[in-house]
């Protein structure tokens, strides 16, 4: 004798209802958030390998060096890319994209008020300088470049990564010399391709 069982159907499940906070107006409070590195240590191991030797023997030459960033979160990176854009206002606040994770509102109702926050923001990030916006996908991001500032006072002589000693008499005393750019290509560690743009940025292939 073979018993059958009757299924019932499962009542359906209720909606559940989502409440999404509201987007927060944008302004200086978001620089602190998702903060950068200045730290080598949180770079990729290769190229923090590279740079410790190079920085080595820019320091063992006398040169000052100050260390302005390593590794950028792609928040920081995000954010950063859009107050530059629209602080210049290449871009409006209305048409910036959504990024998942960032309940950012660029738009503050007056296209003067949204620009205005974001000069602000672009200040604190201490990219009101560059020449170019910030890149939302880059080295940084990436764990493989460097902002820092290098300078000294008269000849500076130092060493290449082959051991071989080199003199620069030239100007400028700052890491936008040619000369100690070749002498940073040596060790692995690349000046900024695109130049005057952002004069502090260093990695491993120039972008």
């Amino acid at each position: 004798m073979i018993t059958q069982t009757k299924l019932t159907p499962t009542a359906a499940a209720a909606p559940t209802e989502i409440t999404l906070p509201e987007p927060e107006l944008s302004g200086v409070q978001w620089v602190n958030r998702w903060q950068g590195s200045k730290s080598l240590n949180d770079l990729e191991p290769e190229f923090q390998n590279s740079l410790n030797h190079f920085i080595s023997a820019l320091r063992s030459a006398g040169a000052m060096v100050t260390i302005a960033a390593t590794y950028r979160p792609p928040e920081r990176a995000w954010l950063m890319h859009w107050s530059y854009l629209l602080s210049k206002e290449q871009v409006k606040a209305a048409k910036i994209p959504v990024q998942r994770g960032i309940n950012i509102k660029w738009d503050h109702g007056q296209e003067e008020k949204s620009i205005s926050a974001a000069k602000e923001m672009a200040d604190e990030f201490e990219i009101s300088h560059l020449g170019v916006p910030p890149a939302l996908a880059s080295r940084h991001t990436q764990r493989k470049a460097v902002d820092m500032n290098i300078s000294w006072s008269g000849i500076l002589t130092i060493q290449d990564a082959n051991g071989k000693s080199i003199k620069i008499q030239t100007a400028p005393q700052t890491g936008m010399n040619a000369t100690l750019q070749e002498i940073g290509k040596s060790y692995g560690v690349i000046k900024f391709l695109k130049g005057l743009k952002d004069k502090p940025h260093w990695s491993t292939d120039g972008r």
